[in-house]
């Protein structure tokens, strides 16, 4: 089985390529960063306070989340895959993601998952933690401005009000936030190969991953 790692910022396109990558590949793609959504989503629908990490904690065992293989995401079986990108939830990611708890409980889901099938994991700590023996480690960035009209464009489409100065501060908070944290912090595991994709298409961008993974594996 071959494991592939995709971390890096947030809107640096990490899902859309990962995406892709499995797709070519015929691998199974996990989005790590849904599934934390999906706790805030949880939260906020049975009026419990992101902040309280206790409480948070107290319910984890109630909470069920399904990756479907076309991209959707299932909360107890309802389709929250629109919800979990809402502004709403964007502010409620990092306490959610900072909880030790909930990252305990999302990290075994998320090992689990890599056990027996071929897999392309993207978020924040893949390479650092959740997966540190990967086949291949992928650190992918993209200038914050580029990534600000990506986010952007993406909210716009789903008719949120928005303005691209509000996307790029809210960018850079989420950067300092995911940097910082104590446990679980973005940054780049020590054999992680560095791809810069602020000049690049979708296409090119999976190509150029599939070019790592294909030299590092012997694909």
């Amino acid at each position: 089985m071959i494991t592939i790692a995709i971390d890096g910022p947030s809107a640096a396109g990490k899902s859309t390529v990962a995406k892709g990558v499995a797709k070519k590949l015929g691998f199974v793609y996990v989005d790590t960063g849904a599934m934390y959504r999906s706790v805030a989503v949880y939260c906020v629908k049975n009026f419990i306070d992101v902040n309280d990490v206790e409480k948070v904690a107290s319910v984890l065992d109630k909470i069920d989340i399904e990756l479907s293989i076309d991209g959707k995401v299932i909360l107890n079986g309802e389709d929250v895959t629109m919800l979990i990108r809402t502004k709403e939830v964007d502010k409620l990611v990092s306490p959610i993601a900072n909880n030790v708890a909930v990252r305990s409980f999302l990290v075994n889901k998320q090992r689990a998952m890599a056990n027996d099938i071929s897999i392309v994991m993207d978020g924040r700590d893949i390479g650092t933690v959740v997966l540190p023996n990967a086949n291949v480690k992928i650190f992918q960035i993209a200038d914050v401005k580029k990534r600000a009209e990506r986010r952007y464009a993406e909210k716009i489409q789903n008719g949120e009000e928005t303005t691209l100065e509000e996307v790029e501060k809210e960018l850079e908070r989420r950067d300092l936030n995911d940097s910082s944290r104590s446990t679980g912090a973005l940054k780049p595991a020590e054999d992680s190969i560095c791809v810069d994709t602020s000049n690049m298409t979708i296409e090119e961008s999976i190509d150029a991953i599939i070019k790592i993974v294909k030299e590092k594996v012997g694909i």
